[in-house]
């Protein structure tokens, strides 16, 4: 992929969260802090379970810190039930995590702070278009669609207007983001052609995804972040909204994008098509024991039909073998979302 590397704007922020994100700085280069970070939309299953597992794995083979963060801006999504059955679940498997769970819709103004900021400096531009007019204009270039900035350079309009706001992109400047990936070479995606000006407020009023995750790894002092290689597009906005953030010189966090669990017929697990969960396995006798096997199995960590804990299995892994092992499978079909 040809290009040259993008350049970053630096923004100002307030002095409380300069601090912030300098504690985060802090706890990454001292502590290798990793987290889970699962959305209450529905159980889990045994494709979120094993990226869990994976996640806790290289965080305590590190030492590490390992957090919990439910993902719950998307408050028409979220399931009432749907936290208390993934904490249930990840405490029947022995996957403990450390201090207090953190919910994003909790850290609301902490958002809210880095959004104006990034507006303040011009990084941000009000976008009308509705869903069907993207579905008409847009063309699929990369791995996703790409918002063909139809409302850039317009005069920004930041009011309502037939009753309705507009949503606020970030205004994505041609070049190459790059990150620091485990389990390939490296991570890079073309801002222009395969990330575009993404979406950091929604018309609705509800604040993206990509947003609160970029603020919370870097202000939280995430080291590691383990989540499925269908999340490989969604590092490029995420880091782009860091660098425009962390002070000069800090760190980002490293990106381990495992591949995804597959059915039968090659399709990948899902919480919308109902995927294999605890619920299930445990209808048909598993115990954690057995779970937890078939988890590390899935990965050759351990032969077929092993029992064991999580304990267990943490002593007879290293870092350098799991790495080995889970660079042997590729994860360019699933971050490419085929």
């Amino acid at each position: 992929m040809g290009g040259s590397l993008v350049a970053v704007t630096a923004i100002t922020l307030p002095e409380h969260l300069q601090r912030l994100l300098a504690e985060g700085e802090r706890l990454r280069r001292q502590h290798h802090r990793g987290r889970y970070a699962p959305s209450p939309t529905g159980p889990l299953h045994l494709g979120n379970l094993r990226t869990a597992l994976l996640s806790w794995l290289i965080t305590r083979l590190q030492g590490g810190e390992w957090l919990l963060r439910i993902d719950d801006l998307d408050t028409p999504r979220n399931r009432p039930d749907a936290e208390a059955s993934i904490l249930n679940d990840l405490r029947w498997l022995g996957l403990d995590w450390d201090g207090p769970l953190i919910r994003q819709s909790e850290r609301r103004g902490l958002y809210a702070t880095v959004l104006s900021s990034l507006r303040g400096a011009g990084l941000l531009y009000p976008c009308r278009c509705s869903r069907r007019l993207l579905a008409d204009v847009s063309a699929p270039h990369g791995r996703s669609p790409v918002y063909p900035r139809l409302c850039r350079g317009l005069e920004p309009r930041w009011g309502p207007e037939a009753g309705r706001l507009p949503s606020w992109r970030l205004a994505m400047d041609p070049g190459l983001l790059c990150w620091q990936e485990q389990l390939v070479p490296c991570g890079v995606l073309d801002l222009e052609r395969e990330v575009g000006d993404v979406v950091l407020r929604r018309a609705d009023g509800f604040l993206a995804y990509h947003l609160a995750t970029a603020v919370d790894e870097l202000s939280l002092g995430m080291a590691d972040v383990v989540r499925g290689a269908d999340l490989w597009a969604a590092t490029g906005p995420q880091v782009a909204v860091m660098r425009h953030l962390r002070p000069h010189g800090s760190s980002l966090p490293r990106y381990w994008h495992t591949p995804l669990w597959r059915d039968g017929a090659g399709e990948r697990l899902s919480k919308r098509q109902g995927g294999t969960g605890l619920a299930d396995l445990r209808a048909r006798g598993l115990d954690a024991a057995a779970v937890l096997g078939l988890l590390a199995a899935s990965l050759d960590l351990v032969p077929p039909a092993t029992r064991l804990s999580s304990t267990e299995l943490l002593q007879e892994q290293s870092l350098p073998r799991l790495q080995a092992l889970l660079r042997q499978t590729p994860v360019a079909q699933d971050a490419a979302g085929t």
